[in-house]
């Protein structure tokens, strides 16, 4: 007895320890994330003779907005911010829909050379970024696209890592799904924007999440592209504050801020949203699965059936001494008769 009473207490506080280790590290893990975010927003706030002294502290007694107001009026932050939006949202939009698109042929259609063109995008996943600027700088100037919306967007229009990772996600729903809908008469892309995408929204939200933040984020591609100031972006626009002699630090802190807080927003309006899609995608696929799975084993009862010529189907209050008619498409009839199993078709 005592040792099972033993046995239980060691349980219990080998439970608590790793909790209490799990707890540790996700507080040392917070902290090394947010304090970056805290030390931006510190400095935004301070005069520019505390920024940049010898041993500058965390907070400042002389708390200051002038930083903001110096930011906002030296660029054109309205201007930056449409243009970061347009940018980061039109691009966003493009890879998901031709992303999904592409994904959704190489995971659930049969054609020659599949297994080629999936190779092919792998390999370009692995080239770097940097290799293509020169030509596609070229060919944005042949086309008279450089400082413009197009010329930003388009060439960002698809990615080699939404394609894998959707591939690898469609993958994963359940076949029995697409069969079903193929039974009702669905053609491919209506399985597509019907089955497929409704139950992938965990995949979409998370790789549309990606792709607006790295867009939001980049600085490389809108400066090569946009040598106008009107077509700048907030990355592109920021970097106006570094001179060749003097750094204006406070405004870039405060610059800094402002252009992350439209991702906060973001992010807060969708998380509800993102946690959800995570913790119900799961349970809706085998739930779908399941009732598919009844239906399919139904129908081929009612088939079965109605090959042998047997009995119609009258269990249950609602078919007792009634005749049931099949629910589907039959196929010894070529169709949906309406009729009966137990009524042939008669000849002609």
């Amino acid at each position: 007895m005592r040792s099972a009473t033993d046995n239980t207490v060691s349980r219990s506080s080998r439970r608590i320890l790793s909790a209490g280790w799990a707890l540790a590290v996700g507080i040392a893990a917070a902290v090394i994330i947010v304090f970056p975010l805290v030390w931006v927003f510190a400095n935004s706030i301070k005069p520019e003779n505390e920024i940049i002294t010898a041993h500058p502290g965390l907070f400042s007694l002389s708390v200051t907005g002038s930083n903001y107001a110096q930011a906002w009026d030296a660029i054109d932050f309205p201007r930056l911010f449409l243009n970061t939006l347009i940018f980061a949202g039109g691009v966003t939009i493009l890879s998901l829909t031709f992303d999904s698109l592409t994904a959704y042929a190489l995971a659930r259609l049969q054609f020659p050379g599949k297994n080629v063109i999936f190779v092919l995008v792998l390999v370009t996943l692995m080239l770097p970024f940097q290799v293509n600027l020169v030509p596609l700088f070229l060919l944005l100037n042949q086309m008279h696209w450089l400082n413009t919306y197009q010329g930003l967007i388009l060439p960002r229009a698809t990615n080699a890592f939404g394609i894998f990772f959707l591939r690898q996600f469609f993958m994963s729903i359940p076949k029995e799904l697409e069969d079903a809908a193929r039974v009702d008469g669905a053609s491919d892309f209506k399985i597509y924007r019907s089955v497929i995408l409704r139950l992938s929204m965990p995949a979409l939200l998370t790789l549309g999440l990606f792709h607006f933040m790295y867009n939001w984020n980049d600085l490389l591609w809108p400066l090569i592209v946009s040598t106008n100031s009107s077509m700048y972006t907030l990355s592109s626009g920021l970097a106006l504050f570094l001179g060749q002699h003097v750094i204006e630090y406070g405004m870039i802190m405060a610059g800094s801020v402002l252009a992350i807080v439209p991702m906060v927003v973001a992010f807060l309006i969708i998380q509800r949203r993102f946690t959800e899609s995570i913790a119900t995608s799961g349970l809706r696929l085998r739930k779908d699965g399941r009732t598919e799975r009844r239906k399919a084993g139904r129908m081929n009862g009612l088939t079965q059936s109605g090959r042998k010529g047997g009995r119609s189907d009258t269990r249950g209050p609602a078919g007792r001494g009634q005749r049931r008619r099949c629910p589907g498409p039959c196929p010894l009839l070529g169709g949906s008769c309406g009729r009966s199993p137990r009524t042939p078709a008669r000849p002609r």
